[in-house]
């Protein structure tokens, strides 16, 4: 992997996931497998109860510059910021939310909230440290 760091100034053109959170691993941030009650890292072999896992943002993107286009994935506490909430936070919003409102699947993203992050983030100018 290369180790040259950068900035790049670039507008989100797409939002590509609309699954904005994910079950993190306190020890490295891996994506947990949630099964039967319990949580499993794959990576580092952390285990625990499931209600006890810990989330984490993963916002993929497509963005473009004046000469090309780029898929990023942008992970972490600095999109707490854009979202007004932390993403364990956030999650519980979710899950209450789709269990009032019937919602089979526990972590989907209300399509509001789909709505909501294409229009803070679709068309507008960042700058990424890549």
């Amino acid at each position: 992997m290369n180790s040259v760091r950068g900035l790049l100034a670039a507008s989100v053109i797409a939002i590509q996931n609309s699954c904005f959170i994910y079950p993190a691993c306190r020890k490295c941030f891996s994506r947990l497998i949630l099964d039967s009650g319990r949580f499993n890292c794959l990576k580092c072999g952390c285990t625990g109860e499931a209600k006890d896992a810990s989330y984490r943002y993963r916002l993929s993107l497509k963005i473009a510059d004046t000469n090309d286009l780029f898929d990023i994935t942008v992970f972490g506490s600095c999109l707490d910021p854009f979202f007004g909430v932390t993403a364990e936070n956030l999650q519980r919003c979710i899950q209450d939310f789709n269990q009032l409102s019937g919602e089979a699947n526990a972590d989907a993203s209300p399509g509001l909230l789909v709505q909501a992050v294409e229009t803070c983030f679709i068309g507008k100018r960042f700058i990424f440290g890549v």
